[in-house]
């Protein structure tokens, strides 16, 4: 007979109890596969838009058109528009997702845009002319890209280039740059990846004492060592086969869904999820991999000494070789830190690149080998000075069969060493792409607000202070005029918009003095700047002598500025009329976003600057910021099951000891006492390893990164918080494992 044929009749002859274990097998593969393949389908989706973004982007040449390419900010979003005009007659240019391009008063634009319009007729003027098609797929990123072609005539783009078709090799609108779509891989990798390979080994070692006495009877009775190990290996790839189908299948129906629903600042279609031949290759064909590999591992002893299963001989200590790769990685960790802390600054250079990912990969691999000898040799000190019973058997047990925890705590223990390396590279990504000051500006031409939109910003979420920026008027080119920066502003929100100041009365006209700034020679007291109001008047301001003292952030609308003046000297009903209408809110990300969608909300038509920062690196973090959480809950959901998994199947292994001690005398509450124990002993051993070289891992990528924030102390009480919560979770879901009804019968199938 076939010995993958009498594996099959075995398992489903085995009763209900081999028939469970296969479809627990099989799901658990199912799960497993299924974040798996989300995982590895995420640089594809990125590639797709950025080869799609990449297809459309206008290049310069020989043409019969011309064109301007512009960004600008729509709330907390990049709208890009194309303008386009026709200089000699002929047939029109096709554009990816376009038929043809737009003539003069015509637009085409992307649906997302086309809701926008539908829902606020105000945002017209930004797209001016009459819509006549939409943009197909081909030609836009993700279905929320806000993206128009705009036809008007050659006279009105003075600064046009002339049109030689589309397509690049590069895009120059990447939703992630090259150097953290790296990072974001390799964080992915940590806190999705390798707990997967966990989980994966996990479900294909499902009751895997049972199974090595059975193939120890097969050995037994005449089956030779290569035909057992092919029975045992065709049951593990059986289950993680058919698991690996439904996996996929999963998968693609949560892409569908996903894909409509999305994640903040991005989308994606359907087909940009779909897995590639390589992310097939690895769900349907890695997995059985990795569960042959498993099975032939786990069923090797059986093969070689069948008595000694069947009698469960004594076993061997682990082996403590897989701890050393602790050494070198937290030795180049730790190394990085001391640097650090005494006052060095090993930033930059080729070799932290190479090192620290390396370092950090030893010590996750490190945390996993080496937590089976550590937690063997606690058990076996503490069992020597307990006096308390469960306390004595659970030690016990843990020292005779430590490996039973490398399945327990693995999952979680690896997810917390994640969670540390996904803090770290968030605070360094704020800090590229934000201000280091605590606040954040935006500045809006006051001509292109209303009376009425300007109290509506006074009143957006998140705006604290607001004030106003105008440059004095020159009258004529021909001389050189003197002109003057102000700010209109009261000295309470003179004091919101700066660091510090000293030296402010209201409404008086002041001289700004800040140490950090050059003095401005023209602003000397005495001399008279003109400001051309919106009425049409003027409104003359002299320099007077008094100053008041200030410290401004950079950059700032208030950095540079030599007059304070008041806001009751400009006429009520009127405004400087080339002045800026400036805003101010803290610097938190989610903040600035909320402004920028209020902003574009009051004014949809008006450009807004956010100072010192980038729209599109804003919208980067975004996306990293939604990668990172559906990481970090992928990591979770695979840590928790594979913790479920292994809890199960060890109290179901374990029923006939269980009985064992019950019927010597053993209470319930005992042998609850025992099973809880023996899973906080590995797990609270694992996560405290964890959480400790998590934070130095963390630590020297903050550091070797160059950043400001080197220690991240304010993250530390976080993963303590989450420790003590799994503690607290694992201790309750391992109490329902051991039955309050004990059937001796287990004794006599053993």
């Amino acid at each position: 007979m076939n010995t993958f044929v009498l594996g099959m009749r075995l398992l489903w002859g085995s009763g209900r109890r081999g028939r469970v274990r296969f479809l627990l097998m099989a799901m658990g593969s199912a799960l497993g596969v299924a974040c798996l393949a989300a995982v590895l389908t995420i640089p594809s989706i990125l590639a797709a838009h950025d080869a799609r973004t990449a297809a459309r982007q206008p290049w310069p040449g020989e043409g019969r058109f011309v064109y301007l390419q512009l960004s600008d900010p729509f709330g907390s979003q990049p709208l890009r528009r194309v303008f386009v005009a026709r200089t000699e007659p002929g047939p029109s240019l096709a554009a990816p997702g376009v038929k043809r391009l737009p003539e003069a008063g015509e637009v085409v634009i992307s649906p997302k845009l086309e809701e926008i319009l539908a829902s606020n007729p105000q945002v017209a003027g930004l797209v001016p002319g009459r819509v006549t098609a939409t943009i197909a797929p081909e030609g836009l990123g993700g279905p929320d890209d806000l993206y128009a072609y705009i036809g008007t005539r050659a006279t009105e783009l003075p600064d046009a280039a002339p049109l030689g078709g589309f397509g690049r090799r590069y895009s120059s609108q990447k939703i992630i740059d090259s150097g953290t779509l790296d990072i974001l891989r390799f964080t992915l990798g940590c806190i999705v990846l390798l707990p997967l390979v966990v989980f994966l080994s996990v479900c294909a070692r499902l009751s895997g004492e049972s199974r090595a006495r059975r193939l120890a009877a097969l050995r037994l009775v005449g089956l030779s060592m290569k035909d057992t190990l092919r029975v045992n290996a065709g049951e593990s790839v059986a289950a993680a086969f058919s698991g690996a189908l439904l996996g996929t299948v999963a998968y693609l129906g949560i892409n569908e869904i996903g894909a409509r629903v999305g994640l903040p600042g991005l989308q994606w279609y359907p087909a940009d999820g779909w897995p590639e031949l390589p992310t097939l290759a690895a769900c349907l064909l890695g997995c059985p991999a990795l569960a042959w590999f498993v099975g032939r591992h786990g069923a090797r002893q059986a093969a070689r000494s069948p008595i000694s299963v069947r009698r469960t001989a004594e076993r061997r200590r682990p082996r403590k070789y897989g701890s050393l790769l602790l050494v070198p990685g937290l030795g180049v960790i730790g190394g990085y830190c001391i640097l650090s802390a005494a006052g060095g600054d090993p930033s930059g250079g080729s070799a932290s690149a190479v090192l620290v990912p390396a370092a950090v990969l030893l010590t996750g691999a490190g945390l996993v080998l080496g937590l089976t000898p550590i937690t063997a040799w606690i058990a076996q000190r503490v069992a020597g000075t307990a006096e308390k019973l469960p306390l004595v058997l659970a030690m016990r047990r843990t020292e005779v069969d430590p490996g039973s925890s490398l399945r327990v705590a693995t999952g979680l223990v690896l997810l917390m060493f994640g969670a540390s390396l996904t803090q770290g590279v968030l605070i360094e990504l704020d800090q590229v792409s934000r201000r280091t000051a605590p606040v954040q500006e935006y500045s809006i031409p006051l001509a292109d607000l209303s009376s009425q939109q300007r109290e509506q910003m006074t009143a957006v979420d998140g705006v604290d202070a607001t004030g106003m920026a105008a440059s004095s008027w020159v009258h004529t080119l021909e001389e050189d005029v003197p002109a003057v920066q102000a700010v209109v502003a009261t000295c309470a929100q003179l004091a919101a918009f700066t660091e510090s100041m000293r030296g402010c009365v209201d409404n008086e006209v002041l001289r700004i003095n800040d140490p950090a700034l050059l003095i401005d020679e023209d602003a000397r007291p005495g001399r008279k700047f003109p400001f051309l109001l919106s009425s049409g008047g003027i409104l003359e301001v002299s320099v007077p002598s008094a100053a008041v003292s200030i410290r401004a952030f950079q950059p700032s609308e208030f950095a540079g500025p030599s007059l304070l003046i008041p806001p009751s000297r400009v006429p009520r009903g009127t405004f400087i009329k080339d002045g800026h209408l400036v805003l101010l809110s803290d610097s938190d990300p989610a903040t600035i976003r909320a402004v920028l969608d209020g902003v574009g909300a009051v004014a949809p038509t008006s450009a807004v600057e956010p100072v010192g920062i980038v729209i599109d690196s804003l919208a980067q973090l975004t996306v990293i910021r939604s990668l990172l959480v559906v990481g970090m809950v992928l990591g979770l959901v695979i840590g928790v099951a594979a913790f479920v998994v292994s809890v199960a199947d060890r109290a179901m292994e374990r029923r006939g000891q269980v009985t064992a001690l019950a019927l010597l005398g053993a209470r319930a509450g005992t042998l609850r006492v025992v099973q809880v124990l023996q899973v906080l002993l590995p797990l609270g051993v694992g996560l405290g390893a964890a959480i400790v070289a998590g934070w130095l891992a963390e630590s020297s990528y903050l550091i070797t990164g160059g950043g400001a924030v080197h220690w991240d102390w304010e993250g530390l009480p976080l993963l303590f918080v989450c420790a003590l919560g799994v503690l607290l979770a694992a201790a309750l879901a391992s109490v329902p494992m051991v039955r309050r009804h004990i059937d001796p019968e287990h004794i006599r199938r053993d």
